[in-house]
């Protein structure tokens, strides 16, 4: 039975994750790597079997595929040359498959006679029905867990993902020819195990006075004034993923490809769009070391004993928050973040994202590498009816909060559900795993955890946060590979699974989310993981343009003046898009 990919088939121009069914077999990450899986096996058995010949029909079909999946027009000059084969054995190859109704050939525009090819909708259907077949091969002879269906599976992760990751050990990293290396990072309960870790079994180099952990918005500052001092104050700084456009585009971070090829660190193993948060203009720049989503937690007894559905949507939130709303008794509906400045900028970029849009004109899709180009040329989409429909949202959501609401930030959220005083938060899944392992938490083992609720119904867009290991530009080369060692195993599945045991549900590799040991820990790695394989994972929520943090300061001044000081919506969403645009122009 022929499978789906998230697009199934994709009009002409549409991009193959435009259109992704919840049920969909292949990713269109997981199908661009298979396409490079059978072209890197074929291509050894061309050039070193004796009296080998190129495939013709496989070749031209694996590079077609390809390029419809990068959204790269190819002609019939550039087809024959990545497929390596004669011009007239491929010319005639082409000409068959045009004939045979496997090749459409699409006009060029502007009155040129010449043609783009690309594969039609049987021969791609036929395609993937080869690939899904490779991919349960694969699936069976290395990856699969007994009793899971084909479709866990994600192929171009770890093939070995349900082996058991063997405990972190000191020797792994003592081993390493380290001098002390400072390092600037998020204050966070995971830097602060990460630095605990680091310290147990780096203790000649590993002093804690070389880790400095700032609070986020003193992060932005401090590594703002360290990349402007260009002074070797530390060798590592941990990168909010937003920001990587920002500090990328100015040159302050060194281009890590070649360090990459040299380190443990292997890319396949990571969550594709996670990966993909590091990369800016085709050079990664930035290591995932953890990412968080945003998601929705529930008190589960008291949605079981008052019989109230789990909301999917926002009118449904409202409802289920109003049925426990009693403010009287100091109990509340819902906590989230109403703080001014960035927390409430957040809000209302992720309530946007479940309105499946963004404040950025830019196609809704995750990137391997982000780039100018995504984004339309900065045109911004603020000032729209999708975002007065956050607005009203907002403002309900008020009605259902703590009377504090509009001081509230992610700890003070967390607070009132961990303490008993709400019957539902947004929150990450980094500081989700409190509910459970805290010993002040009044919520263990009464929790939901729920993908975020969207707008009418549409499809699940679950934000994705989290942090980038980088190495700032003024950093010696000869260090420079030193400290892309410690990076590794900072990284490495035995640091990540270590994590996640102690409590750190989320990581971006593969073999960690398939560990046996790791996915007993919590539930919020299956679910993750789960959200994840059916592409509700969203990197496209926070975009990482230059101009990221003004468009995120601006919002959170305007966005909280029209949620709680009375200044009128359509108003306060013009200013928002004025003030971004003339701050712009001026710094041009």
């Amino acid at each position: 039975m022929a499978g789906k990919i998230v697009d199934k088939v994709t009009p002409v121009g549409q991009h193959p994750d435009a259109m992704q069914p919840q049920d969909a077999d292949l990713t269109s990450h997981e199908l661009s790597r298979i396409v490079d899986f059978l072209r890197r096996l074929r291509a050894p058995f061309d050039h070193q079997m004796p009296g080998a010949k190129p495939d013709v029909y496989q070749n031209i079909t694996l590079e077609l595929v390809d390029a419809h999946l990068r959204l790269s027009p190819i002609d019939k000059s550039g087809l024959i040359s990545l497929a390596d084969v004669p011009y007239s054995t491929g010319n005639r190859m082409i000409m068959k498959m045009i004939d045979d109704g496997l090749i459409r050939q699409v006009p060029r525009g502007n009155g040129l006679k010449t043609h783009f090819l690309e594969p039609s909708e049987s021969l791609l259907n036929a395609f993937m029905s080869y690939a899904i077949h490779v991919k349960g091969h694969m699936a069976k002879t290395f990856g699969l867990r007994q009793g899971t269906e084909t479709s866990e599976y994600y192929f171009g992760g770890s093939y070995f993902a349900a082996q058991i990751i063997s405990p972190v050990r000191g020797e792994d990293i003592t081993g390493l020819n380290l001098s002390d290396i400072k390092f600037l990072l998020n204050d966070d309960n995971y830097f602060i195990a990460m630095r605990n870790m680091w310290s147990d079994f780096r203790n000649e180099f590993g002093k804690r006075s070389s880790f400095d952990l700032q609070r986020l918005p003193n992060l932005y500052a401090k590594s703002r004034q360290t990349f402007s001092e260009m002074t070797p104050r530390y060798d590592v700084i941990a990168m909010n993923m937003p920001w990587l456009g920002e500090f990328a585009e100015r040159g302050e971070l060194a281009p890590l490809d070649d360090l990459i090829s040299n380190a443990a660190i292997n890319s396949l193993d990571f969550h594709p769009s996670v990966w993909g948060t590091g990369n800016w203009k085709g050079t990664q720049y930035g290591i995932p070391l953890y990412c968080t989503i945003e998601i929705l937690a529930a008190r589960k007894d008291l949605f079981d004993a008052e019989g109230v559905t789990y909301p999917k949507t926002f009118d449904e939130t409202i409802a289920a928050a109003r049925a426990f709303h009693d403010p009287q008794n100091e109990f509340y509906g819902i906590a989230w973040n109403g703080q001014r400045g960035m927390p409430i900028a957040n809000s209302f970029m992720f309530f946007l994202a479940a309105c499946r849009t963004t404040v950025i004109d830019m196609p809704l899709r995750n990137q391997e590498s982000w780039s100018f180009d995504t984004f339309d040329s900065l045109k911004l989409q603020i000032d729209t009816e999708d975002a007065l429909e956050v607005i009203e949202y907002m403002k309900q959501l008020v009605e259902v909060s703590p009377p504090d609401i509009a001081s509230i930030d992610w700890e003070r959220r967390i607070h009132y559900f961990m303490s008993g005083q709400a019957a539902m938060t947004y929150c990450w899944t980094m500081r989700a795993a409190r509910f459970e392992h805290e010993l002040s938490s009044r919520v263990a083992r009464r929790v939901a955890y729920l993908p975020p609720p969207s707008r009418r119904m549409r499809r699940v867009s679950a934000p994705v946060g989290g942090f980038l290991l980088t190495i700032p530009s003024y950093v010696e080369p000869t260090r420079q590979k030193q400290i892309i060692d410690a990076i590794a195993w900072m990284v490495s599945p035995e640091a990540m699974k270590e994590h996640v045991k102690n409590g750190f549900p989320v990581a971006p590799r593969f073999s960690v989310c398939a560990d046996p040991e790791a996915l007993a820990s919590s539930p919020i790695v299956s679910m993750v993981d789960r959200m994840a394989r059916k592409n509700e994972l969203v990197t496209w929520a926070r975009p990482p343009v230059p101009a990221f943090n003004l468009i995120e300061r601006t919002l959170g001044e305007e966005i909280h003046d029209i949620v709680f000081h009375g200044k009128s919506p359509q108003r306060g969403l013009r200013d928002a898009e004025n003030r971004i645009l003339s701050a712009i122009r001026a710094e041009a």
